[in-house]
Protein backbone atom coordinates (compact mmCIF):
# COMPACT_ATOMS: atom_id res chain seq x y z
CA UNK A 1 0.00 0.00 0.00
CA UNK A 2 3.23 2.12 0.63
CA UNK A 3 3.73 2.07 -3.10
CA UNK A 4 0.41 2.86 -4.16
CA UNK A 5 0.38 6.05 -2.09
CA UNK A 6 4.12 7.29 -3.35
CA UNK A 7 3.11 7.06 -6.89
CA UNK A 8 -0.12 8.42 -6.52
CA UNK A 9 1.78 11.61 -4.72
CA UNK A 10 4.25 11.64 -7.33
CA UNK A 11 1.78 11.74 -10.31
CA UNK A 12 -0.21 14.38 -8.30
CA UNK A 13 2.88 16.63 -7.90
CA UNK A 14 3.62 16.10 -12.04
CA UNK A 15 0.12 17.71 -12.62
CA UNK A 16 0.76 20.13 -10.74
CA UNK A 17 3.36 21.06 -12.24
CA UNK A 18 2.24 20.76 -15.24
CA UNK A 19 -0.43 22.98 -14.29
CA UNK A 20 2.03 25.12 -13.21
CA UNK A 21 4.07 25.53 -16.46
CA UNK A 22 0.73 26.13 -18.61
CA UNK A 23 -1.04 29.45 -16.19
CA UNK A 24 3.10 30.82 -16.44
CA UNK A 25 2.28 30.15 -20.54
CA UNK A 26 -1.07 31.62 -20.27
CA UNK A 27 -0.27 34.45 -18.26
CA UNK A 28 2.52 35.08 -20.24
CA UNK A 29 0.31 35.74 -22.99
CA UNK A 30 -2.33 37.82 -20.79
CA UNK A 31 0.44 40.38 -20.10
CA UNK A 32 1.69 40.47 -23.52
CA UNK A 33 -1.88 41.71 -24.27
CA UNK A 34 -2.82 44.00 -21.56
CA UNK A 35 0.65 45.69 -22.37
CA UNK A 36 -0.64 46.40 -26.47
CA UNK A 37 -4.31 47.46 -25.36
CA UNK A 38 -3.02 50.14 -22.48
CA UNK A 39 -4.10 47.77 -19.79
CA UNK A 40 -6.88 44.55 -20.06
CA UNK A 41 -9.62 43.15 -18.04
CA UNK A 42 -10.66 39.61 -18.56
CA UNK A 43 -14.07 36.87 -17.65
CA UNK A 44 -13.45 32.87 -17.40
CA UNK A 45 -15.82 30.67 -18.47
CA UNK A 46 -15.92 27.32 -18.32
CA UNK A 47 -16.57 25.33 -21.58
CA UNK A 48 -16.69 21.42 -20.66
CA UNK A 49 -14.25 19.55 -21.46
CA UNK A 50 -12.25 21.06 -23.04
CA UNK A 51 -11.52 23.93 -20.42
CA UNK A 52 -12.09 27.00 -19.67
CA UNK A 53 -12.04 30.59 -22.31
CA UNK A 54 -10.77 33.56 -21.18
CA UNK A 55 -11.97 36.70 -22.39
CA UNK A 56 -10.00 39.90 -22.66
CA UNK A 57 -10.78 42.79 -23.40
CA UNK A 58 -8.48 45.84 -23.33
CA UNK A 59 -8.36 49.38 -22.07
CA UNK A 60 -8.64 50.27 -25.94
CA UNK A 61 -11.52 48.41 -26.71
CA UNK A 62 -9.63 45.37 -28.69
CA UNK A 63 -10.63 41.56 -27.32
CA UNK A 64 -9.49 37.90 -27.86
CA UNK A 65 -9.89 35.04 -25.82
CA UNK A 66 -7.04 31.79 -24.95
CA UNK A 67 -8.60 28.30 -23.80
CA UNK A 68 -7.13 27.02 -20.51
CA UNK A 69 -7.10 23.44 -19.67
CA UNK A 70 -9.27 24.13 -17.08
CA UNK A 71 -10.94 26.55 -14.81
CA UNK A 72 -7.82 26.92 -11.85
CA UNK A 73 -4.93 27.34 -14.47
CA UNK A 74 -7.71 30.13 -15.88
CA UNK A 75 -7.56 31.34 -12.82
CA UNK A 76 -4.14 31.31 -11.59
CA UNK A 77 -2.83 32.85 -15.10
CA UNK A 78 -5.39 35.31 -14.67
CA UNK A 79 -3.79 36.68 -11.27
CA UNK A 80 0.05 35.90 -12.49
CA UNK A 81 -0.92 38.28 -14.86
CA UNK A 82 -2.46 40.91 -12.18
CA UNK A 83 -5.64 41.18 -14.25
CA UNK A 84 -9.16 42.21 -13.08
CA UNK A 85 -11.36 39.35 -13.55
CA UNK A 86 -15.39 39.99 -13.81
CA UNK A 87 -18.10 37.24 -12.44
CA UNK A 88 -19.91 37.64 -15.91
CA UNK A 89 -19.48 39.29 -19.53
CA UNK A 90 -22.13 41.96 -19.39
CA UNK A 91 -22.96 45.54 -18.37
CA UNK A 92 -19.60 48.09 -18.26
CA UNK A 93 -17.08 45.29 -19.16
CA UNK A 94 -18.69 44.51 -22.41
CA UNK A 95 -19.74 48.10 -23.48
CA UNK A 96 -16.26 48.20 -23.37
CA UNK A 97 -15.89 45.75 -26.22
CA UNK A 98 -15.27 47.55 -29.88
CA UNK A 99 -16.17 45.86 -32.70
CA UNK A 100 -15.08 46.58 -36.32
CA UNK A 101 -15.91 45.87 -39.82
CA UNK A 102 -14.43 41.96 -39.94
CA UNK A 103 -16.31 41.27 -36.69
CA UNK A 104 -19.32 42.52 -38.46
CA UNK A 105 -19.45 40.29 -41.46
CA UNK A 106 -18.12 37.84 -39.57
CA UNK A 107 -21.11 37.33 -37.31
CA UNK A 108 -24.03 39.28 -38.99
CA UNK A 109 -22.61 39.88 -42.03
CA UNK A 110 -25.65 37.83 -44.03
CA UNK A 111 -28.29 39.39 -41.95
CA UNK A 112 -27.22 43.16 -42.43
CA UNK A 113 -26.30 42.80 -46.19
CA UNK A 114 -22.79 42.30 -45.76
CA UNK A 115 -20.78 40.33 -47.73
CA UNK A 116 -21.43 36.32 -48.00
CA UNK A 117 -18.97 34.19 -45.41
CA UNK A 118 -17.52 31.81 -47.22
Amino acid sequence: MADTKQVDEAADAKRAARAERRAARLAKRISAFSKAHGGAESQIAYIGERGARIVLVGEDGGWGDLVAPSVAVAEQAVRKAGVTAHESFDGEFAAKVRTGPYEWTRMAGIQVGGPKNR
